[in-house]
Parts: C-alpha cells; structure tokens; sequence
C-alpha cells in the first residue's frame, strides 16, 4: 500500500534515527494490519519514521525506529536480544547515493512495496524520493521486516532489517 503523508519530516536525516524495543504504540500517520501464519503484525509509519507491533501465541515485540525526544542512542548497526521466547536480530545500514542513483533507488522500493501484500509505504510532501516503506513477510517459522527511510536531501538511504523467531533449545539443534 502506498500512501502520501499529510506530515513534514519529524527525523530530518540519517544521524536523527534511534532505535528501541519494547516502546508503547505511538501515534500513526498510515497503518497496516496483516497476518502471517499466525502471527499478527501492524506496520505503523510515524511521523518520525516507523513502527512494527508484533504479537504470536508465544508472545509480543514493538520495534520503533524513529527520531524519539531526548533519546542520544544513535541507529546502531546490529542488535541481537532474546525477547521473551523469542530470538531477535536487527541490522541497519546507511546507503550514500548521488541524486540520480536515489531517484532509481527511490523508484525500485517503492515500486516493490506499494502493490505488495504486506508492504507499506508513505511519501512525505515535497519530494517523490522522501519516503518510508515497509515490506514484511514470514519464512520458516519466523518473521521478517524490511523498511527504508529516504533522505534525498543527504543522499541517504537508511535501510533496516529484523528478524523475530522462537529460540530453538540447544538440545533440539543436536
């Protein structure tokens, strides 16, 4: 789903993002809810970037990548935690772009994610290239989300990934 934001930027670039687990639902310019093989996720585009609210059987997990009020905790580039039952991995990384390269970067994600069945993208006014999107999907036994958060101004592509699956004891691995 594609939708145009009736916001300004809250998180003006790259360095502006941190991110938490954990954080209660903060409030939403475009939502949505989908399920995968029983998991029920809502993707959540926040002024200040994005949200994703997990919840399973065996549990539940909030990630917010987003410019958070006095919090100085910059985007890190890898997390992996154990929430509840629950195994978790996120990685970011920072794309540095020309403007012709983001303009076709632009283009390709958001094409990839405004038909998509769990995919959500908003473009914030001013510029076609300024956006968030979101892109989750669910692969043997857990669930993954991608998003991407535009900053054309810089010539910065922040894209993340995560990965929240049941941990799997070491006596069954053996």
């Amino acid at each position: 789903m594609l939708t145009t934001l009736n916001t300004a930027y809250s998180d003006t670039s790259a360095a502006d993002l941190a991110w938490t687990l954990g954080r209660e639902p903060l409030p939403a310019l475009a939502t949505l809810d989908i399920e995968l093989a029983g998991a029920k996720m809502q993707l959540r585009l926040l002024g200040a970037s994005h949200q994703v609210l997990l919840e399973e059987e065996s549990g539940s997990c909030s990630e917010t990548v987003a410019c958070m009020p006095g919090s100085s905790t910059p985007l890190p580039l890898g997390v992996a935690k154990r929430v509840g039952d629950w195994e978790y991995e996120f990685a970011a990384r920072v794309e540095h772009l020309t403007e012709g390269q983001f303009a076709g970067r632009a283009q390709e994600l958001l094409a990839l994610v405004a038909d998509h069945p769990n995919g959500l993208a908003g473009v914030f006014p001013g510029s076609p290239h300024a956006f968030t999107a979101m892109l989750a999907h669910r692969h043997e036994g857990q669930v993954h989300w991608r998003t991407w958060h535009a900053y054309p101004q810089d010539g910065q592509l922040v894209a993340t990934r995560s990965r929240v699956g049941v941990r799997v004891p070491a006596a069954a691995m053996a």
